[in-house]
């Protein structure tokens, strides 16, 4: 378990950004975690990326990823210093890491080899941010456009959520895994660790990578990040998830089903189709006839058109859509 104790300050202070070098970071930590073969949506994906990581030379600084213990230095994957950075702004931080940041985080990570940065830091910095440039044209941006589309969405509905209900609610939405019991937040992992977060900054960066890989920064001085995983994994497969029939698949279909489970949390049509690896005709569809059925709804929010769920939706779901036999569409 990782326990962050947090005081009002920073809760008060809570922000959202999304960050393409933390995207490259957990997706070269998946293929660590999974040698044998990632599991769905990543599967495919992580054939592609691990054979582009094994013959291409100019991705070969990356590799450095796949060596490092559970826990390492925060400059190795920068906090995002906005809320939308670009790769490329993200990787001149990372080549301009100050000499003293590396020796401050260093001598913290004992079981993470990364001397070579202690006498070479500025060669070495470059190769890294160089190589992880090659890695993401070749293995990340492809589906950039679409990822940038759901974590955009992710951002939007997380906002929402902080401005109309503040930090409590939507820490205890955020993940399964993270568990907010004020003022401790706890990220659910075998690591053990626990620290105070006082007077800072929390900052909330959604990963499609992430795979329930919950990471945690705390080597900035004005700010803690965590990482979680975001809805939109399953635009990196090439076929929708197989899934067995429940209750709730059988009333009403298995499509209609998987887009009841995924508006538990309001959506865009977009963003449905990005979490549920369908075509956003079919989502169009499905939402027409749920909402000509009453179980779901549709309200505007600035220039995206967001469904959530009636009450009789909620009530489908809560009492036939949890069956321990259904699998969801959403990683």
């Amino acid at each position: 378990m990782i326990r962050i104790e947090i005081d009002e300050p920073t809760l008060a202070r809570t922000r959202i950004a999304i960050s393409p070098l933390a995207e490259v970071f957990c997706s070269v930590a998946l293929l660590q975690r999974n040698p044998d073969g990632a599991p769905w949506p990543y599967t495919e994906w992580a054939l592609r990326a691990r054979e582009i990581l094994r013959i291409d030379p100019a991705v070969a600084p990356v590799r450095l990823y796949l060596e490092l213990p559970s826990r390492s230095p925060d400059f190795l994957c920068p906090i995002p210093l906005t809320s939308t950075p670009t790769l490329a702004e993200q990787l001149d931080q990372l080549r301009e890491t100050p000499a003293d940041v590396v020796a401050a985080q260093l001598p913290k990570y004992p079981s993470a080899d990364l001397r070579i940065f202690t006498t070479n830091r500025t060669e070495v910095l470059k190769r890294l941010a160089d190589g992880i440039e090659a890695y993401w044209e070749r293995a990340i941006a492809p589906h950039w456009p679409a990822m940038r589309a759901a974590l955009d969405e992710e951002v939007l509905l997380r906002a929402r959520a902080l401005a109309a209900d503040g930090p409590d609610a939507l820490l205890s939405q955020l993940h399964e895994r993270i568990k907010w019991e004020r003022p401790v937040l706890t990220l659910v992992k075998p690591l053990e660790q626990s620290f105070e977060a006082v007077n800072q900054r929390l900052l909330l960066v959604p990963l499609i990578f992430s795979r329930g890989a919950l990471m945690c920064s705390s080597d900035h001085p004005d700010i803690v990040m965590v990482t979680y995983q975001a809805r939109g994994s399953a635009l990196l497969a090439s076929s929708p998830q197989p899934v067995a029939d429940d209750r709730l698949s059988i009333l009403v279909g298995r499509g209609r089903a998987a887009v009841l489970r995924a508006l538990r949390t309001p959506a865009t049509t977009t963003g449905l189709a990005a979490a549920l690896g369908l075509a956003p005709s079919t989502i169009s569809e499905h939402l027409t006839g749920l909402q000509a059925a009453g179980v779901v709804h549709r309200r505007r929010a600035g220039r995206r058109v967001l469904y959530g769920l009636e009450p009789a939706g909620i009530a489908l779901v809560t009492l036939l859509g949890d069956d321990s036999a259904a699998t969801e569409f959403v990683s």
